[in-house]
């Protein structure tokens, strides 16, 4: 988003002017597991021992929610992928009781630091489900992500755009908090899950345990079709290629990962963490 400024934080330094006495910040983060929870819990930790602020961190938050409560000053930190800004920038999506232009007069208050990549969408299954990739999700109940937000608006697209189903209508989807995502899937209710997930990550770790999973390569004339690359162009969006012999690396013996070449292709979502433009430096 236009607006953005970024600080970088780097070493565990704070590239930025001392200050003269210790802050007292709240913060709100998404549950353990994630990217955006380990970077805030980091962050909390080395603005404290340097000096800097005393973070009070929230987790287990929904983030369209703490995108608002940072745009309206009502939390110090948040969490976020970044095409919720965008969203509330426009007053649409799981921000459209806002209106474009409240949720523009908000969005204008946010700031970005310490970009990063929140994971990286791709279809993945346990081997007993028989899914046999995109095409094999008609009729099935597809875990695409929370009740609202970032995440579900990109895993609801994805499958839309690569096979295109429509949640409610092809397949079934299913939503529920991140904090509950590890045990709903090896507790095997969904048939396949599309979520951002990271090589390796603690929850991909973690389902794998209760069985051999496969995860599926975004096809590659999709990948470089016209509709998916501008989707992939939208903020908070990037494309990615890995090698696919480094992606089976990363995750291990459980995982078998299938692509129509030696090429791994997905979304990437990025993200950050947000303050309030009116925020020290």
């Amino acid at each position: 988003m236009r607006s953005f400024a970024v600080v970088a934080l780097f070493g565990g330094a704070v590239l930025a002017a001392p200050v003269a006495a210790q802050s007292n910040l709240t913060a709100e983060t998404a549950s353990p597991g994630g990217a955006v929870h380990l970077s805030s819990t980091h962050m909390a930790e080395i603005a404290g021992t340097s000096g800097v602020a005393n973070i009070q961190l929230t987790d287990g938050q929904t983030l369209t929610n703490t995108v608002q409560n940072v745009a309206e000053g009502k939390t110090d930190i948040g969490s976020a992928p970044h095409i919720l800004p965008f969203l509330m920038s426009r007053g649409v999506g799981p921000y459209g009781e806002l209106g474009k232009e409240k949720g523009a007069e908000l969005a204008a208050n946010l700031r970005a630091i310490t970009p990063y990549t929140l994971g990286i969408f791709f279809l993945y299954a346990y081997d007993a489900k028989g899914i046999d990739g995109w095409d094999g999700l008609e009729g099935k109940k597809v875990f695409n992500g929370p009740p609202r937000g970032g995440a579900l608006t990109n895993g609801r697209a994805m499958i839309q755009i690569i096979s295109g189903l429509k949640d409610g209508e092809g397949y079934e989807g299913m939503q529920a908090n991140w904090g509950q995502a590890a045990s709903i899937i090896s507790g095997g209710e969904p048939d396949a899950v599309v979520l951002p997930e990271l090589f390796p990550g603690s929850r991909v770790a973690t389902v794998a345990s209760s069985g051999k999973m496969t995860g599926w390569s975004m096809p590659k004339e999709i990948y470089e079709g016209e509709a998916m690359q501008k989707y992939m162009k939208a903020p908070g969006s990037a494309s990615v290629e890995i090698p696919l012999a480094e992606v089976a690396a990363a995750m291990g013996e459980d995982w078998t990962f299938i692509s129509e070449d030696e090429t791994f292709r997905a979304l990437d979502t990025i993200g950050g963490d947000l303050v309030h433009k009116d925020m020290d430096e």
